[in-house]
Formats: structure tokens, C-alpha cells, sequence
């Protein structure tokens, strides 16, 4: 229910158990799915498999671009300013 909700984490774990199971286009599809909404694991996932030839350049170029424009949509000064205190909960 939390993937479907878009929760970046659970489309992560959803990749990774995918992945145990060997089926691999879901795996990325999760963590394509992930990388979108920011999820820097499913970044690194689709790194391995891309060096592994199990995800395109182009999947994964796209899937870098979208990652960076989440990434970016959530930075603010406020943001900045409470990493910068050590008040950050989540990374």
C-alpha cells in the first residue's frame, strides 16, 4: 500500500525483493519508479545493474535526470540551514 502511495522507500524494498526473485525488469521498474522521487538507494541499485547490462543507458540517464530534479524540488534554505544544524531526521 505504501509503494502505491508513493512512498520512495517502499518502492525501493519492493525492487530489492523483486531482484531476489530474479525478475530483474520489475526490479527496475520499482527503483526507476523510486529514483523519480528522490530515493538515492535506487540510484546506486540501478548503477550495479546498469554496469551488470540489466538496465539501458538510456533507462538510466533518464532515471538520473529525474532523480537530480527531485532532489533539487526539495532543497530550500530552510532545508540547508537545519543540515547544516544537525537537525536533519532524514537524508
Amino acid at each position: 500500500e505504501a509503494a502505491i502511495a508513493g512512498h520512495p522507500g517502499a518502492r525501493y524494498n519492493l525492487g530489492c525483493d523483486e531482484g531476489m526473485n530474479q525478475r530483474y525488469d520489475r526490479a527496475v521498474k520499482h527503483w526507476i519508479i523510486a529514483a523519480n522521487l528522490g530515493c538515492d538507494n535506487s540510484i546506486q541499485m540501478l548503477k550495479k545493474y546498469y554496469k551488470d547490462g540489466l538496465v539501458s543507458k538510456e533507462d538510466f540517464a533518464t532515471a538520473l535526470r529525474a532523480h537530480q530534479a527531485a532532489v533539487d524540488a526539495t532543497k530550500s534554505p530552510q532545508r540547508e540551514a537545519a543540515e547544516a544544524a544537525g537537525l536533519a531526521l532524514v537524508k
